[in-house]
């Protein structure tokens, strides 16, 4: 059975200082993104790494928020622990051994959060009226969270209407024909933008492995041997 929606970890900073990660909310993460396309537009590893460094900054607006500097930050943590933050943060994966370079690491391993409709996302969910406006929304929520909340409530939607079509007699299971859109967006979140097909390995995080029975993260891993 899962135990969590998504993955999170603790950093310490240099003054010591726990600092627990989340997936970053709605709110940083349109910051995130936007700043992540200078990463792309990099010419060397060295813009790269410059560029990255505004991201992790935007991160620390949720994270740790008495940071108000990039130069604060870089004086705060090490180069491995930015790493990991823009892991846990956006899914940006890079390998210091690794022999590719930063640039090509965090733009393969970034996902295109610009082939979601986000709106459309959020509309539905607001729905539920639980939040006051969309900006209260976008500081409570991550994609992660977002996407789960949407399935179980898409799911119990389904169930609704396939209860009253069978007391018809229709099977809207039959009728549907359905391993859609909505699953494949899914997958492509949750494997970190590696694949669209939600029966694929790297799909299983999250509410995919909960679905399964298992999932990485929760004793299955797996070794991309590209990388090699």
């Amino acid at each position: 059975m899962a135990t969590q929606v998504y993955e999170t970890d603790n950093i310490i900073l240099i003054n010591g200082t726990s600092v627990f990660l989340t997936p970053l909310k709605i709110k940083y993460l349109r910051q995130f993104m936007t700043a992540f396309e200078d990463v792309k537009k990099a010419k060397d590893d060295a813009e790269a790494i410059t560029a990255l460094a505004h991201c992790a900054f935007i991160t620390m607006q949720q994270y740790y928020p008495s940071i108000t500097t990039i130069e604060e930050m870089e004086d705060s943590i090490n180069l491995p622990n930015i790493y990991k933050l823009l892991w846990i943060a956006a899914g940006i994966k890079i390998n210091e051994k690794a022999e590719e370079s930063v640039k090509k690491q965090a733009t393969d391993s970034g996902s295109s959060w610009e082939n979601l409709d986000l709106v459309k996302l959020e509309s539905e969910l607001f729905l539920l009226g639980i939040w006051k406006d969309y900006d209260e929304l976008e500081s409570s929520l991550s994609m992660p969270e977002i996407l789960t909340t949407l399935s179980i409530k898409r799911e119990l939607d389904y169930e609704s209407k396939k209860f009253l079509a069978a007391m018809q007699g229709v099977d809207l299971d039959k009728q549907a024909g359905k391993n859609n859109a909505w699953e494949e967006m899914k997958a492509r979140v949750f494997s970190k933008g590696k694949t669209d097909n939600p029966n694929d390995i790297t799909a299983l995080q999250g509410v995919n492995a909960q679905r399964a029975g298992f999932g990485i993260g929760m004793g299955l891993d797996y070794e991309d041997l590209t990388k090699k």
